[in-house]
């Protein structure tokens, strides 16, 4: 049994199987732009206003820069492995090429629900931004539009974040080439805001506000780094894309080096601008920018930070409903969930069937669940990632030396062994429920994978072994 749960498919046929399913029609930018759509969203808007509130201070850029060093060390290595084997699948494919396919499957199998539940919980956000800005309006929008996240008792059904899940599925379900132009266009105008943003605010930036900087001490800062860091990750879910890409093995490593590079700047000078314009004590928790804006006198530009917030949080829905569907899709065609899945659309060669029902259940779930309850099915999952991807890295690298790498983490293996320390230490902050959630997804995982998924692997059912050495 052993040897059966933890077969392996060897990386160079990973590499050069099923080529030609998926459409390769993204360039560079376009991957980069995907990578951007999903780190840049909530944390600028939002999050970096409560760290800075409650937990940091000032010093929440060096919350942020602790976080995105610890991202880099994960983002480097799923460089290496993305221009190494150049598939769907992200974390999921790599965990099961080298670590073996239960590791593989359980990674994929956790991703399915955090991924998924990533779009909810943004769709909602969305609802939310949405009914703060027609509210401010003065529009009267009915009760049955859009729900009340987080109220409770109080919650209905929120419409809006549910029709938005459906359109971004139908977005996707157009082909890549058109969403992905429509996503590089929406990633255009979130950075032309944050830019604004920051151009504006600096011209009122009172560096008394930056005393003291440390007001929290510097564990507050480290604190903030645990909280900022779940902003910094997307990447993971763009290399899911790697199948799609014209020149998978030259882009999607530079794609995700730069996306992350872009992100981290932006946060940093954002989170700089908004630490200088209003005292920690009084910036708004929830609207950070918008109320740092409006007591310098520019309520106008308040309300033009709260459309870009709704622009930039959509992207990241597009971002992770596309790796959800892209892992879904690789798990279908190995054997492990069934390969009625795997259909793709005769003429956009999308995965449509799993597009639409990601679609429906992340609406569903963005549609009768309050925010905080939506917000527990993630985060393990994809630092459980993290530890796999990282782990692989170094595993391959001795096992397999010979393997062509177009890109090779750097500081071997303490790199890649930083961000397997990081995410483990974040993990310890999860809270008892979010452990109890993942361990009845990980049962019924286990379930699913013994009456189903071993049986009918693409392995057990003829493929060829794992003949690697080591």
């Amino acid at each position: 049994m052993s040897q059966g749960i933890f077969r392996r498919k060897p990386v160079e046929q990973i590499a050069t199987e099923h080529e030609g399913e998926l459409s390769r029609s993204l360039g560079l930018w376009q991957l980069t732009a995907i990578g951007i759509g999903g780190i840049i969203g909530a944390g600028i808007f939002a999050l970096a206003g409560a760290v800075a509130h409650e937990t940091a201070g000032p010093a929440v850029l060096v919350s942020f820069l602790i976080a995105g060093i610890a991202s880099a060390a994960a983002a480097f290595s799923y460089a290496e492995f993305a221009g190494m084997i150049p598939k769907a699948g992200s974390a999921y494919t790599y965990g099961y090429a080298v670590l073996g396919e239960i590791v593989g499957w359980f990674i994929g199998w956790d991703l399915l629900l955090e991924y998924t539940a990533i779009v909810a919980v943004v769709a909602i956000g969305i609802s939310g931004y949405f009914g703060f800005l027609v509210g401010q309006l003065g529009v009267n929008v009915p009760a049955w539009m859009l729900g009340a996240p987080g109220t409770g008792p109080g919650h209905v059904v929120d419409l809006f974040a549910m029709v938005l899940c459906l359109l971004i599925a139908y977005l996707l379900n157009l082909g890549i080439s058109s969403a992905a132009r429509f996503e590089t266009f929406v990633v255009g105008l979130k950075v032309a805001v944050v830019l604004l943003v920051i151009i504006v605010g600096f011209f009122y930036i009172n560096t008394a506000n930056y005393t003291p900087f440390f007001p929290f001490g510097v564990s507050g800062a480290i604190t903030g780094a645990a909280t900022v860091f779940f902003a910094v990750f997307g990447y993971d879910a763009m290399s899911t894309a790697a199948e799609e890409s014209k020149d998978a093995q030259r882009h999607m490593p530079k794609a995700i080096i730069y996306s992350l590079a872009v992100s981290m700047v932006l946060y940093v000078l954002a989170t700089l601008v908004l630490t200088g314009m209003q005292n920690y004590k009084q910036i708004d928790p929830e609207s950070g920018f918008s109320s740092a804006f409006a007591s310098v006198g520019l309520s106008g530009l308040a309300s033009l930070i709260a459309v870009g917030a709704i622009i930039g949080i959509l992207t990241v829905m597009f971002t992770f409903m596309l790796g959800v569907t892209r892992v879904w899709f690789a798990m279908s065609r190995d054997g492990l969930l069934p390969g009625w899945f795997a259909k793709l659309h005769p003429v956009r060669r999308v995965p449509s069937r799993v597009t639409w029902i990601v679609g429906v259940a992340s609406g569903l779930i963005a549609g009768f669940l309050p925010i905080r309850e939506a917000a527990e099915l993630t985060n393990i999952g994809i630092l459980l990632a993290f530890v796999v991807v990282c782990v692989a890295v170094i595993v391959l690298r001795y096992r397999r030396p010979d393997l062509p790498r177009s890109f090779r983490t750097p500081g071997m293996p303490f790199v890649p062994a930083l961000g397997v320390a990081f995410s483990i230490w974040l993990i310890t902050f999860l809270t008892p429920l979010t452990w109890l959630r993942f361990a009845i997804w990980f049962l019924i995982g286990l379930i699913v994978y013994f009456a189903y998924s071993r049986r009918h692997s693409v392995l057990a059912e003829g493929g060829p072994p794992d003949v690697m050495p080591g």
